[in-house]
C-alpha cells in the first residue's frame, strides 16, 4: 500500500467505487453498497477486488445519520474505503470545536438559528451517544480535504489548484492542522478561501445587490458556478445550482471582474470526481473528465457511484445508483 500525492492505492485493488452525498441516507447506502458487490464481513462492507471512496456529507438531513457514519467509519477504519471532508462535516466540526483563548469566539462557527437548522437533525441523532458523537468528531478532524491519485483526483466540490498547492507547501499534506482549522474560522483567510472553494464550489454574487430565495427557503446573494466553461459570456453560461438564474440576470453579459473570479478545470485534467451540487434526473457526465455524484439522495433523489477502472475519458455506462423514491422509504 503506497500514498499517491494524497490517496492510498490498496494493494490489490482492481478499480475504485466513488460514491456521491449520503446525508444520512442509511438504508440507501447498503442497498448501494450491495449493488456495487460490497459484503458486509465482520461489521465491515468490504469488496474482493475493490475500494469505495466517498465524497463527503455522510451527516444532516436525513433520517439515519449515526447508521451511515458508523457504515462509512468501519469502512475507512478497516481500508475498504477512503473518504474526503464534505462541507457539512467541515461545519459540524466547526459547530463543535471551541474558539482557542482571545480569539472572540466561543466556538468556530456561530451558534445561529440557521445553523443550527442545518445541523439540527445530526446533533439530535448522536445527543444520546456523546462518546460515538467524540470519537466521529475526532475522525472528522482528520479527514483530507482533497485525495489525487495517478489517473484521478477526488474533492466534494472544486479542484482548486492554485490553492490546494499553497496548501501542501504550507501544510505539508491534505488534511487540516488544528491551526488550519481554527484559521479557516477567520473569514478572508487563505485557509478561509481554501475551504470555501474546495467544500462549496466557486461562485458570483447576483449583479446590482440582487437576493434569490432558493428552494430551500434561504436566501442567497451568490450562485454557485461551473468551472468547467473555458470562455463563457453570460451569467447563464456559468451558472450550476438547482434553483435557475432569474432570467433578467440569466442573460446579462459577465464582467471583466466576473471572468477573473471564475476558475477553470481543464479538458486536459485527469479526471475529476465531486459531490455536492444537487443534480437531478438520470446520472451522466459533466464533461468528459469531470463527474458529479451528487443527485439528491435525501430529496428523494438517488444515490450514486461511479466506478472507475483507470479510463481517462468517463462514461455514462459506468454509473451505478439506488433511486430512493422508487426503492427506499427514506428519508
Amino acid at each position: 500500500m503506497g500514498r499517491q500525492a494524497g490517496g492510498l492505492r490498496v494493494s490489490g485493488a482492481q478499480g475504485y467505487d466513488l460514491i456521491g452525498d449520503v446525508h444520512g441516507c442509511g438504508d440507501s447506502l447498503k442497498l448501494l453498497l450491495e449493488r456495487l458487490g460490497y459484503r458486509l464481513q465482520n461489521g465491515v462492507f468490504r469488496h474482493p477486488r475493490r475500494q469505495a471512496i466517498f465524497l463527503g456529507d455522510i451527516v444532516d438531513r436525513g433520517p439515519r445519520i449515526r447508521e451511515a457514519l458508523h457504515i462509512v467509519h468501519a469502512m475507512v477504519e478497516a481500508g475498504s474505503a477512503q473518504i474526503v471532508m464534505g462541507n457539512h462535516e467541515y461545519n459540524l466540526l466547526c459547530y463543535l470545536t471551541p474558539g482557542k483563548p482571545g480569539s472572540g469566539r466561543d466556538y468556530l462557527r456561530e451558534r445561529t438559528p440557521r445553523h443550527l437548522r442545518i445541523l439540527k437533525e445530526t446533533l439530535e441523532q448522536l445527543a444520546n451517544y456523546p462518546a460515538e458523537q467524540r470519537e466521529f468528531l475526532d475522525w472528522i478532524r482528520q479527514m483530507p480535504l482533497f485525495l489525487e491519485f495517478d489517473d484521478f483526483r477526488v474533492v466534494h466540490a472544486c479542484w482548486y489548484a492554485p490553492l490546494i498547492e499553497r496548501f501542501r507547501a504550507t501544510y505539508g499534506g491534505n488534511r487540516l492542522t488544528d491551526e488550519a482549522l481554527h484559521r479557516s474560522a477567520e473569514q478572508g483567510s487563505f485557509e478561509w478561501t481554501l475551504m470555501d472553494r474546495l467544500l462549496r464550489g466557486t461562485h458570483l454574487r447576483l449583479p446590482n445587490d440582487e437576493v434569490m430565495i432558493s428552494r430551500d427557503g434561504f436566501k442567497r446573494y451568490f450562485f454557485r458556478t461551473k468551472f468547467w466553461m473555458e470562455h463563457p459570456e453570460y451569467y447563464i453560461d456559468v451558472a450550476f445550482q438547482p434553483d435557475p438564474l432569474p432570467e433578467h440576470i440569466a442573460r446579462q453579459r459577465l464582467s471583466e471582474q466576473n471572468l477573473a473570479d471564475l476558475y477553470y478545470y481543464g479538458a486536459q485534467e485527469r479526471p475529476l470526481f465531486i459531490g455536492h451540487y444537487w443534480r437531478e434526473g438520470t446520472p451522466e457526465p459533466i464533461t468528459e473528465n469531470i463527474v458529479c455524484l451528487d443527485y439528491s439522495a435525501v430529496k428523494y433523489g438517488k444515490l450514486v457511484a461511479y466506478r472507475f477502472d483507470g479510463e481517462q475519458q468517463v462514461s455514462a455506462d459506468k454509473f451505478v445508483w439506488v433511486d430512493v423514491r422508487l426503492e427506499i422509504h427514506e428519508p
